[in-house]
């Protein structure tokens, strides 16, 4: 167990770090390119966009790739490249001498960010399914600290230098490379590997394996529509903020250092305590219900206070992640955890694709003053209403018992209730 430890906390390291890094150049992102294009906001929001755009395809594209590659060559070596990739990514980018070569980072950056979902599969190895949902809470932990520490680190030296945030990034993610390089373990023995296809590794190809059992497919959409309800933080929080509670900059940091705040204590704290209570199942929709509760409170809200009192009620619904993420791992076999992991990356870069013109389109329309009436809160309104159809779906999952279940072709068949292995026993799910 104690290895077994030492690797799980090598994983919240490394997605702390992942997070960090991608954190520090948020504040100075926008500014170098403002810097190439002479100042012009809005080419500069116009070549953003494309960064956006690009990373989420090399996302959709790579992280079924690389989750495959990991079922068929272990997860170790994936995670090791993908932080050397990445680290080697950020120099491009501290070096970069136009915005063709901040475009060549993105690409970059969204092909060898993928040490999160091969870090799932990871912890899918070494963690019994009844421990998982704890398990993936912490690394959900990791986004968050990572959230609060990122961004206020990037602007402190982005005031020094636009570039010095690009390379204390490198610095972090060749540096996680080199330890992990010492101290990792593999964590897939080469019995259970899996032989990589080009029919498994493309992005529909992976998700056929979402449609390998109803139940399976059943948590995936309701992940999906929960993923595209987060789209409206990204897309139309800062021009919300500021259209309606006409907000520094300053402040919407703050708020969003309130949002990482309380993801990192409700996925530390809460998680483990509420499934054990509550089971997955129960934990999956009462995050989503609170979810929803919270996006309605942000709509509603006229007064930027209501609006901040308003997001630890949404933040309840980060539960709802990891317990989702442990019931799918339960319905695939331990050779299919790599793709299952890349397969939900698919899912959340198509909504990453639909999500940002899904809100900003609604938010764009209820608010033209040519209607004769606003409504600034109908982006959070849509996405409560997603959030509350997620709920719906998720209450209609049956209870299965076992700790795992494998069937012909390492599909699951869940009338087959034999465990994955002698180490992980049938556990009932609640």
């Amino acid at each position: 167990m104690k290895p077994r430890k030492a690797a799980v906390v090598f994983i919240f390291v490394t997605v702390m770090l992942d997070m960090l890094a991608l954190g520090l150049v948020i504040p100075v992102l926008p500014k170098l390119v403002l810097g190439f294009l002479g100042g012009d906001a809005s080419d500069a929001a116009k070549w953003l966009g494309i960064f956006g755009t690009v990373f989420a395809l090399m996302q959709l594209v790579f992280s079924p790739i690389l989750g495959v590659l990991s079922d068929r060559i272990g997860r170790r070596p994936v995670i090791l490249l993908s932080n050397l990739g990445l680290g080697l990514d950020y120099v491009v980018l501290a070096l970069a001498p136009s915005i063709g070569w901040l475009f060549l980072g993105r690409v970059l950056s969204g092909i060898t960010a993928a040490s999160v979902p091969t870090g799932y599969a990871y912890i899918s190895d070494v963690v019994p399914p009844e421990k998982r949902a704890g398990a993936f809470g912490m690394i959900g932990a990791a986004f968050g600290a990572g959230f609060i520490l990122g961004p206020a680190l990037g602007g402190l030296l982005g005031s020094f230098d636009p570039r010095l945030p690009f390379w204390v990034a490198a610095g972090l993610s060749l540096a996680n490379a080199l330890y992990g390089f010492f101290v990792l373990p593999e964590s897939l023995p080469r019995a259970r590997r899996k032989a990589f296809t080009l029919r498994r590794a493309n992005p529909v190809g992976s998700l056929v394996l979402l449609r390998s059992h109803p139940e399976l497919f059943r948590i995936a959409f309701v992940q999906f529509v929960s993923f595209v309800a987060h789209e409206v933080l990204p897309s139309v929080f800062a021009l919300y903020a500021i259209y309606r509670y006409a907000w520094s900059e300053g402040q919407i940091g703050l708020s969003l250092a309130l949002v990482g705040a309380c993801s990192v204590a409700i996925n530390a704290g809460l998680v483990r305590p509420i499934v054990t209570r509550l089971g997955e199942r129960r934990t999956l929709y009462l995050g989503l219900f609170f979810g929803a509760i919270g996006m309605a409170l942000s709509g509603w809200a006229v007064k930027g206070a209501w609006y901040l009192a308003a997001i630890p009620v949404m933040m309840i619904w980060t539960i709802s992640g990891p317990a989702a993420q442990a019931l799918m791992t339960r319905r695939v076999s331990e050779s299919e955890q790599g793709e299952l992991q890349g397969a939900i990356s698919s899912l959340r870069s198509v909504a990453s694709l639909i999500g940002p013109g899904l809100f900003a389109f609604t938010f764009a329309f209820f608010i033209d003053p040519h209607r004769g009436w606003v409504l600034p809160g109908a982006p959070w309104y849509l996405s409560a209403a997603l959030l509350f159809l997620a709920m719906l779906m998720a209450m209609r999952i049956p209870k299965v018992t076992g700790g795992g279940v494998s069937g012909a072709k390492g599909r699951p068949h869940l009338n087959t209730l034999a465990p994955l292995s002698a180490a992980t026993p049938p556990v009932a799910e609640t």
